[in-house]
């Protein structure tokens, strides 16, 4: 029996994961602030998730079309405990990833930029 999108879209996140350690949770977040498909944790709310990637994708690119600075490709937030990225997946998705402190995010942004690629053919 084939995979539902939604199925491979995790199935894309897990991946994601497993081959960048640095990675510890992800998912896949309409602009309306839906979730698509995750691979969080216990604990982490998929709603809360959901909700606060679209209000950041949706106020970083306001930020960036009001400021000149183009077409939105990222926003990151760092704590001192380590990172939420959020990369869009096409225009009607964004990927969110919480990333160790340690990371290396030259790396972690070149894998999230792939999944991101094969996750737009899922959207």
């Amino acid at each position: 029996m084939a995979k539902s999108r939604t199925e491979l879209m995790v199935d894309r996140l897990r991946d994601l994961q497993s081959g960048t350690p640095d990675i510890e949770a992800s998912a896949v977040v309409s602009v309306d602030g839906l979730i698509m498909a995750s691979s969080l944790p216990a604990g982490v709310e998929e709603d809360r998730v959901s909700a606060m990637s679209a209000a950041m994708l949706s106020l970083g690119d306001r930020i960036a079309s009001e400021l000149g600075r183009g077409e939105l490709d990222q926003v990151y937030i760092r704590g001192d405990s380590g990172f939420v990225i959020l990369m869009s997946v096409g225009e009607e998705a964004v990927l969110t990833a919480l990333v160790r402190e340690s990371a290396k995010l030259g790396l972690v942004f070149l894998d999230m930029k792939r999944a991101a690629d094969d996750l737009e053919k899922l959207v």
